[in-house]
């Protein structure tokens, strides 16, 4: 195995600097370094947290499609095996959509705009819903994981392929993963607000990712295990840094509630607000600027997508080494 990986990497080149420890960097690195590139991790000590630490990690392409185009729904599904193969947190208990009786049109229209979904009743799946929704509909092939052990166990798999992570300077031609860090190079990136909460609940049983449909402020429950539960889905045109707004807090508090009275005795665990990189039409992309790959624009779809891009650069220079960059189709 060492023969081949010094053959791949004298065959590639020089090193490949990844800018960048959110997933979109952590899954650069580890698309590139599965290929035989000689690679490091970029990650300064003094740039922000990764907002893909407050994720809820949902690998929910089809549920996407409500509101994303197709092409995340159809590239996205990719990334379901590639997490599964990379993460001990990959729970594969599907999606369930419900809404209150008085927003039935809320599900009828996800229905309509959705695929890969059956219609079925809520409590046969999560028996602590019964009488509270009488349809839902449920996704079976969508996943979810925990953001924050995922990223770590990507970490530690590169450390331990001898992949240096350090806090600079770059060595190598770059693969530019930073996010918002990013607008000197890709002046279109604008910053798009999402916040959380954390609960522990140990008294409600939900077993699997809750999406509760309303007109004006949809959520999301993911499961994290020992009675752990992430709410969040605020999706606000802002770049204000800070803290989790009291509107937020409140609107999802009200909405978990609404999915079980049992979070009104939940403990708060963590609050969170984060600023997600988005291109002007919110899909993910690869672009090039100068001798710079960028791998940027993750939106709402960091874990559904960032694997997927990373795979296809990686392919891309493994299969053109001399092409500094690529532009995605």
């Amino acid at each position: 195995m060492e023969t081949n990986s010094h053959i791949l990497r004298h065959r590639h080149g020089g090193r490949i600097s990844v800018l960048g420890a959110g997933v979109a960097g952590l899954c650069a690195a580890t698309a590139l370094a599965g290929r035989g590139f000689d690679v490091e991790l970029i990650a300064p000590e003094d740039a922000p947290p990764p907002a893909s630490l407050l994720a809820g990690g949902m690998l929910a392409p089809f549920c996407e499609g409500e509101s994303a185009p197709p092409e995340i729904t159809r590239r996205g599904q990719a990334a379901l095996g590639w997490w599964r193969a990379r993460t001990r947190s990959y729970s594969a208990t599907g999606t369930l959509v419900i809404a209150p009786p008085r927003d039935r049109a809320e599900l009828e229209h996800f229905a309509r705009a959705t695929q890969g979904h059956v219609r079925t009743d809520p409590a046969a799946l999560e028996p602590e819903l019964a009488g509270r929704f009488a349809t839902g509909l449920f996704f079976a092939e969508e996943a979810h994981i925990d953001p924050r052990l995922a990223m770590d166990e990507l970490r530690a798999a590169l450390e331990a392929r001898g992949v240096p992570i350090h806090g600079g300077p770059a060595s190598g031609r770059i693969v530019d993963c930073r996010g918002l860090g990013a607008r000197d190079h890709l002046p279109d990136l604008r910053a798009v607000r999402g916040e959380m909460l954390e609960l522990h609940a140990p008294g409600v049983k939900l077993t699997r990712t809750l999406r509760l449909l309303h007109p004006r402020f949809p959520c999301y429950i993911v499961p994290r295990g020992q009675g752990r539960y992430m709410l969040g889905a605020t999706m606000v045109e802002s770049a204000r840094p800070g803290g989790i707004t009291a509107r937020a807090a409140m609107e999802l508090l009200s909405a978990a509630y609404t999915v079980h009275p049992g979070f009104a005795e939940a403990e708060i665990l963590a609050t969170g607000a984060g600023l997600r990189p988005a291109f002007p039409d919110n899909i993910p992309a690869i672009r090039e600027t100068g001798d710079r790959i960028h791998l940027n624009g993750m939106y709402r779809h960091g874990f559904l997508m960032a694997p997927v891009l990373a795979e296809e650069q990686a392919a891309r220079l493994a299969a053109d080494p001399t092409k500094e960059a690529h532009h995605a189709h």
